[in-house]
């Protein structure tokens, strides 16, 4: 396993990732084993319908920001995939981004007025990835609604290799890796590997083993369809019971604290995952711009964050073997 990831940065804002308390996450990520970080900026359109991606100036992380956190990342010798994600104000999920195929002339107006903002978008940060020497580029998040616009997607992707030379990868969503017909066009099929490894709360390490082993023999088929490395570009588990039935939850506030449920989802992913040479890696879900720093406040946080959570020794182990 090659990358042994964490996602970094999805809820920073402009001047977070160069001040003093996103320089001190930072640190505390780097403590536990990474050899890879991906860090995850945003920027947003009004509705999953309209056609124009914004930056907000006051807002958005700025180049700075990126160039800082990927400096930061290079000192420490942890590779960088740089993850421009697009969401939408009025907070629908990403992946209804979706317009009709084409009118009636047989145009896909709607569709070449997005692509050519996403494109402009991606452009830019991949221009960025460049410069900054980040190792890869992730070029889409779960954009389910898109998938099947292979030929847009063709031609995005031959656009960004002109000006980004590292390796590219697509994140779609889990149960969606045989949607995308144009994995071969990228380096690494990607996905959010949020798979329900549990059938109710309090499940063991044991019991997700053998649900992790299914998703592996699923996960091989795609490796062999395509022949790129499988990576779970995302993957996480709230620390909070039940929730490995639902690992993509972050809506559900009054499940109580669950550390080792937590902690068993970690260690029964790596277990099946680590030693599989068609593997590429992970990228857990998601280390805070600001981390706290006590265990009492641990103790509160039902999120996906694992740091002074048993998790993270679960974490810290694997990584240091592996």
């Amino acid at each position: 396993m090659e990358m042994k990831g964490f996602t970094y940065g999805y809820d920073g804002k402009r001047g977070d990732f160069r001040s003093e308390g996103g320089i001190k996450s930072q640190e505390l990520l780097y403590q536990t084993g990474v050899n890879w970080v991906c860090l995850a900026v945003q920027n947003k359109q009004e509705t999953a319908h309209s056609t124009t991606i914004e930056f907000d100036y006051g807002k958005s992380c700025s180049d700075r920001d990126i160039m800082a956190a990927v400096e930061r990342a290079h000192s420490h010798g942890v590779k960088v995939c740089l993850k421009p994600m697009v969401n939408c104000k009025d907070g629908v999920w990403r992946a209804y981004i979706n317009f009709a195929d084409s009118d009636f002339n047989g145009q896909d107006i709607y569709w070449d007025k997005w692509f050519k903002s996403y494109n402009d978008y991606m452009i830019y940060y991949a221009e960025l990835a460049e410069e900054t020497g980040c190792e890869m580029l992730c070029i889409g998040c779960e954009m389910c609604g898109t998938e099947r616009k292979e030929g847009h997607w063709r031609k995005l992707i031959a656009e960004i290799r002109k000006v980004y030379s590292g390796k590219l990868i697509y994140n779609t969503n889990h149960g969606h890796e045989d949607d995308v017909k144009w994995f071969d066009a990228v380096d690494y099929v990607g996905t959010s590997a949020y798979f329900p490894v549990a059938d109710a709360g309090g499940a063991t390490a044991e019991m997700m083993r053998e649900k992790w082993q299914v998703v592996c023999e699923e996960m091989h088929k795609v490796y062999e369809k395509w022949g790129k490395k499988i990576v779970f570009i995302e993957i996480g588990c709230r620390s909070a019971n039940g929730c490995a039935t639902m690992p993509w939850d972050f809506s559900h506030k009054d499940l109580p604290h669950d550390e080792e449920e937590q902690a068993n989802f970690f260690d029964s992913c790596l277990c099946v995952f680590a030693d599989q040479e068609w593997f590429g890696g992970v990228f857990w879900w998601d280390w805070s711009t600001f981390i706290y720093d006590d265990i009492e406040t641990a103790k509160q946080d039902h999120g996906f964050n694992i740091h002074l959570k048993k998790a993270e020794d679960v974490l810290k182990e694997w990584y240091a073997k592996l």
